[in-house]
């Protein structure tokens, strides 16, 4: 009688997952030969001796560690890279890197007749120039709200500046370093939204009584007369980008209940009234091409043109309502001319410029500007959009979550894409839609997700009280942060990195540092 085999104890089935997981990138064609390659930095100054890359390993993702492994990086201090492609003798630069099998074929069409005899320079642009480091402490609990804190977000100047709205009718600015309040904002209503614009001198909240109003972050005043028109509450606010601002100041653009967006100029004139929309607007992004993205309860995601408020394309894919969405060149545009730098240009034109300068940088793939879209639903899926060159097909569908989708975001170097679902997990896939992992550790639904700065870590907020961290490489557990006392709504990472700041149901502010 043959000896059966007993199945693999769990393990042994770890093991193996943890092996595939770790392996590298390679293709499954049968690609033989290499090639030479020098790595030079953006000014032409070598970073490493001259090596033979084998074709079917010459992955980016590949050569970005054999790059570190060759400057003598500990694997936890890797920076991602993406390589533009010199050829010899000539000013030719080839912008996106091919694939393994396509690599041969796009250096013979750019004029290399024996790619395996001749060496090529690989200028390496560094995604990540600086590192975030885990939040792992409590640095505050700040008391002040009355009611369930609804919203937070951080000033794109600073992380010591964070205003959060509450289920109170006010919202707050807090001084997170010295974990003390600034000002209270007032409202006849739960204010569901707070937003600031991208330079940071303006705070814009949106609330159940129907109103946007506008407030100056530093002194706490209302500017102006609250924004009228629509006739439910705000959902959602978004402010458009400052490289694309006018000269009568920034617009602002904001989602209701009552199923339209209005945009402002920054004196409270309805500017466009957007209608098509059948039921509830959910979320609004205003995009660096001044377009206008809008998710709807209908099922509906639609574009807009910002300067004359006309439809360029509706999403239709989509089967329950859409929850979220998020751009790829979010946290660019959020952040405008603020960088980790810490440098702000003196004037507006050179400040315009440098925002415009980073969304380029940012949104440029294959030589074109890419401005990719995703979107949260109710249906347990996300669709990944590219409007401009896809019109109203999406690229990919992305599946897995057994429950809604709260929540998606794009990290800021636009390689990942995170969501939060009422299945009580977190999943990471790539820009692409290719599923990378799933983040478990939570026992009740996961309501936010945000990325850390550098796109190393992702935090995500809970019903089961609790904050984690999560390591972007190993797609492991790295801190968990208790301290709520009941569930955590809202979430978010200071553009500088500093600071983790959430709140919840237990109406107390709570930031953490590492």
């Amino acid at each position: 009688m043959a000896t059966v085999l007993p199945p693999p104890s769990k393990r042994q089935k770890r093991e193996i997952l943890e092996r595939s997981k770790v392996q590298q990138d390679v293709s499954t064609t049968s690609i033989t030969g290499s090639i030479r390659a020098r790595f030079v930095d953006s000014e032409g100054a070598e970073l490493a001796e001259t090596v033979e890359i084998p074709l079917a390993d010459a992955t980016e993702k590949n050569v970005s560690a054999l790059l570190n492994t060759l400057l003598q990086r500990d694997r936890e201090d890797f920076t991602p890279y993406r390589f533009r492609i010199r050829v010899p003798n000539s000013d030719i630069v080839i912008d996106s890197y091919p694939s393994p099998s396509e690599f041969l074929e796009v250096l013979r069409k750019h004029g290399i007749e024996n790619p395996f005899e001749t060496t090529i320079s690989l200028t390496a642009e560094p995604q990540s120039v600086f590192k975030v480091q885990p939040a792992t402490r409590m640095a505050h609990k700040i008391p002040g709200h009355g009611q369930p804190i609804l919203t937070a977000q951080f000033s794109p100047k600073t992380g010591s500046i964070l205003a959060t709205g509450s289920g109170d009718c006010t919202a707050r600015i807090w001084n997170t370093e010295t974990g003390t309040p600034k000002h209270t904002l007032q409202h006849s209503g739960w204010v569901l939204v707070c937003s600031f614009d991208p330079s940071g001198t303006y705070l814009a909240t949106g609330s159940m009584d129907k109103m946007v109003r506008l407030f100056d972050p530093d002194t706490g005043k209302q500017i102006g007369k609250p924004f009228t028109g629509h006739n439910k509450w705000i959902t959602s606010i978004a402010w458009q980008p400052f490289h694309l601002w006018g000269e009568d100041g920034p617009r602002l653009a904001s989602a209701s209940k009552d199923a339209t967006v209005r945009i402002y100029t920054i004196t409270g004139v309805t500017h466009h009234v957007l209608s098509g929309h059948k039921s509830a607007v959910t979320t609004v992004r205003w995009g660096g091409l001044n377009h206008i993205y809008t998710a709807s309860q209908d099922r509906q995601i639609k574009v807009w043109n910002a300067s004359d408020g006309t439809l360029r394309h509706s999403l239709n894919s989509h089967v329950h309502w859409v929850n979220h969405i998020t751009l790829s060149t979010d946290s660019v545009l959020r952040t405008a001319y603020h960088d980790h730098t810490k440098v702000v240009p003196a004037s507006t034109e050179e400040k315009k410029a440098k925002a415009k300068e980073r969304f380029e940088k940012a949104a440029t793939h294959g030589g074109k500007i890419v401005e990719r879209l995703a979107s949260a639903s109710d249906d347990c899926t996300v669709y990944i959009w590219d409007p401009e060159s896809q019109g109203s097909k999406p690229i990919n569908r992305l599946m897995g979550h057994a429950k809604q989708v709260n929540a998606v975001v794009f990290s800021p170097d636009g390689r990942l894409i995170a969501t939060a679902s009422w299945d009580n997990s977190v999943k990471i896939f790539d820009k692409d839609g290719k599923f990378l992992a799933t983040l478990r550790g939570h026992v009740a639904p996961v309501f936010q997700v945000a990325f850390s700065a550098d796109s190393r870590l992702l935090v995500s907020c809970s019903r089961d009280t609790t904050l984690k961290t999560w390591d972007m490489r190993t797609f492991k557990l790295k801190t968990d942060l208790p301290g709520h006392e009941d569930e955590v709504y809202a979430v978010d990472w200071s553009p500088d990195g500093t600071c983790v700041a959430a709140g919840g149901k237990d109406k107390a502010v709570r930031t953490w540092r590492h």
